[in-house]
């Protein structure tokens, strides 16, 4: 087989056969992963599914509604945990790194996220005697040690794709079976938590917890044993033997245009849905008068992001992924304007909208994680960059989107002046706090989305492997 052509620029202007060459040698040398290996790694997606998705929908609900911590205390609450992440995943991915070309995988660091449900649990226990202040101090440190331990298993778990010798369907192959097992966890902790702590008193919390640990431990069993077969049987790419200090990464993955773009897109786009996943109560209980239709929306927003991953590949492989991505973000964009009338437009007209942007959200997650293996090729082709270094940067961007989300939503509640309660209990709030409300679950992700479209649309990589989309590569 002919060496593939290199470059040796080493920033944005990489000509295309450079980018092109990589993807296609990491195809020729590997083999299709089996369906069976692929279930076993996406099962790990379950336990992601439900680390995100339950902190992310409860949390803020949890510390203003039960512990009676004031909205702007417990949005903090949730940012700080995060701001260090944004140190500690750019050095994790770079450890993992140093691990696989020192072993040939990455297995040991993944391992260490098996203690994730200790923290998990600890998280919703909080003692009786703690609320406010306090409570908020036992939640947020908690909080830490959980997105260590999960920062430990996500960073080289989402780095497989990018270390498998496959190409560039085969990538978005993988994330298919990934984004099914994702949205399930999503679906079953996003419609289930809500019911179990339904009480809202904080032993309904502990209960929802133990009961939800079992499963987040057993699908990272699963995962490292998917990750062991995917590996073995598909190659391992191991990064270049030349280490990088953790600074040389992040200068390199920064000056990467496609990177860089894809990135800056993917922190709207997290900060968005986070947002809306924090804003779900409070707009449930205050603006429709129910608190049981958290579970249902929840529900109509998860249950055809588990259906439509196999439509959004056959999409991909008509107009691309890039298109793809950017039509999944208008329609969330679409969706979140549309629900600014609130409970004038009826629950049924709301459940249809949050059908549409749940159908959306699968789309925003599969072509985002399916892209950053393209990215990483393209780099590791032009040898500027290794796999568990972009993957760390990116993990530390999704961790920010995450915090950011809630943290924005519950300094605009602060601001507009909204009551925190005990123990799951009612109160009037004042009319600006309703309207922040509203406008911050409506309003607020419509614009976030619209930057995520304006950063997306510089990413230039897939009009180059669209040359291999049509050789069908």
């Amino acid at each position: 087989m002919s060496t593939p052509p290199r470059t040796t620029g080493a920033e944005d202007g990489a000509p295309a056969v450079a980018r092109i060459s990589g993807d296609a040698s990491a195809q020729a040398t590997g083999h299709r992963p089996r369906a069976g290996d692929l279930s076993l790694y996406a099962a790990g997606s379950v336990g992601m599914g439900l680390w995100v998705t339950v902190p992310g929908l409860l949390l803020l609900y949890f510390l203003t509604q039960t512990l009676g911590v004031p909205p702007f205390l417990a949005g903090t609450t949730l940012l700080l945990p995060k701001i260090i992440d944004i140190v500690v995943h750019p050095l994790l991915g770079s450890l993992s790194d140093r691990q696989a070309r020192r072993a040939s995988h990455r297995r040991t660091l993944l391992a260490w996220g098996l203690l994730l449900p200790a923290a998990w649990i600890a998280l919703f226990s909080v003692p009786a005697g703690l609320t406010g202040t306090t409570a908020a101090w036992w939640v947020g440190g908690c909080y830490v040690a959980g997105n260590l331990l999960f920062a430990c298993f996500q960073v080289p778990y989402l780095t497989t794709p990018s270390d498998l010798r496959i190409g560039y369907h085969e990538r978005t192959r993988v994330f298919v079976f990934r984004m099914a097992f994702l949205t399930l966890g999503l679906l079953a902790a996003g419609v289930s938590a809500p019911v179990l702590v339904a009480s809202g008193d904080r032993s309904a919390y502990t209960r929802m917890a133990l009961l939800l640990a079992g499963p987040l431990l057993l699908s990272g069993l699963l995962a490292l044993t998917g990750v062991r077969r995917l590996t073995g049987h598909c190659g391992f790419r191991v990064p270049g033997r030349r280490a990088h200090s953790v600074r040389h990464d992040l200068k390199a993955a920064w000056r990467d245009r496609d990177y860089r773009a894809l990135l800056l897109s993917y922190l709207f786009t997290g900060t968005t849905t986070h947002l809306f996943l924090a804003a779900l109560p409070f707009y449930t209980q205050y603006e429709l008068g129910d608190r049981k239709l958290t579970a249902v929306l929840m529900g109509a927003f998860l249950v055809p992001a588990t259906l439509v991953g196999p439509v959004w590949m056959r999409l991909s492989r008509r107009i691309g992924k890039q298109r793809g991505l950017l039509l999944a973000q208008s329609v969330f964009l679409a969706g979140s304007l549309a629900l600014l009338p609130g409970r004038v437009l009826g629950t049924a007209v709301i459940t249809v909208v949050v059908v549409l942007m749940g159908a959306a959200f699968a789309g925003l997650q599969l072509f985002a994680f399916s892209m950053l293996p393209d990215v990483v090729a393209a780099a590791e082709e032009r040898g500027v960059a290794h796999a568990g270094a972009y993957t760390g940067v990116w993990t530390a961007t999704e961790a920010t989107g995450t915090a950011t989300g809630p943290y924005v939503y519950a300094a605009l509640l602060a601001v507009a002046g909204f009551v925190s309660t005990t123990d799951g209990h009612t109160t009037s709030q004042p009319s600006a706090a309703l309207s922040a409300l509203l406008w911050g679950f409506t309003a607020l992700p419509a614009v976030l989305m619209a930057l995520a479209v304006f950063f997306q649309r510089r990413y230039a990589l897939d009009e180059v492997a669209g040359v291999d989309r049509e050789a069908g590569a």
